[in-house]
């Protein structure tokens, strides 16, 4: 097992090739980092700001890009930015943001480098405002979206609530938080549960949603 393998969050030393779970039809059937990020995490509903601020400005570098890519440096983009640490983030210099350009181990894409900064910052006046989780369980009314896609359903790429959430960010200050991104966002972190149904994560994702968060 490589290294990027053994340092990702995802993984859980479980062998998950051929033990014949159902799944959803996008994580690649042969590779175990993809298979433990569908089981332990993806749809996954998430209650902690920042782990909620990392994983939208990692999908933010996914734009154009496999999930996979970013997946397997996922480890270094935490390590080139403090955990994601918004505190941190948003006090970054030039300087330091250019460093990050020449980071071979992360997406080398200026403009989203320099645009972490600005996400940083809009993240801590909406986080003083009403709470980052907050923010997002409340424009699902508490309760995560259910699709109840059947295998072989085509997976939705946007929705009216992600465009009309992309447009409410950008007024913020939010920076590559299209309708897509935040579709793709909303169902990693279990905002919507698109396991499709026959999947052994749909109701084990259901079963984690936290009834007593308040928004």
């Amino acid at each position: 097992m490589d290294k990027d393998h053994l340092n990702n969050r995802h993984m859980d030393g479980k062998i998950r090739v051929n033990d014949g779970k159902k799944r959803c039809n996008w994580p690649a059937k042969d590779d175990e980092l993809y298979l433990a990020y569908h089981d332990n995490s993806w749809g996954v509903p998430e209650y902690d700001d920042q782990a909620l601020f990392a994983k939208l400005i990692l999908d933010g570098f996914q734009a154009g890009l496999s999930w996979i890519i970013i997946l397997r440096k996922e480890p270094a983009f935490y390590k080139a930015f403090a955990n994601f640490d918004p505190n941190i983030i948003a006090n970054f210099s030039d300087e330091a943001l250019e460093q990050q350009v020449l980071n071979k181990d992360i997406i080398r894409n200026r403009s989203k480098i320099f645009a972490l900064r600005s996400n940083a910052q809009a993240y801590l006046k909406l986080h003083d405002e009403m709470g980052f989780a907050n923010y997002w369980w409340q424009m699902v009314g508490g309760k995560p979206i259910v699709n109840q896609l059947k295998p072989g359903d085509s997976y939705p790429t946007k929705s009216e609530l992600s465009e009309k959430i992309s447009k409410d960010l950008k007024k913020r200050g939010f920076k590559y938080i299209g309708p897509t991104i935040i579709y793709a966002f909303m169902q990693a972190v279990g905002l919507i549960n698109d396991h499709d149904i026959n999947c052994h994560c749909h109701q084990k994702c259901l079963d984690l949603v936290d009834e007593n968060f308040k928004t």
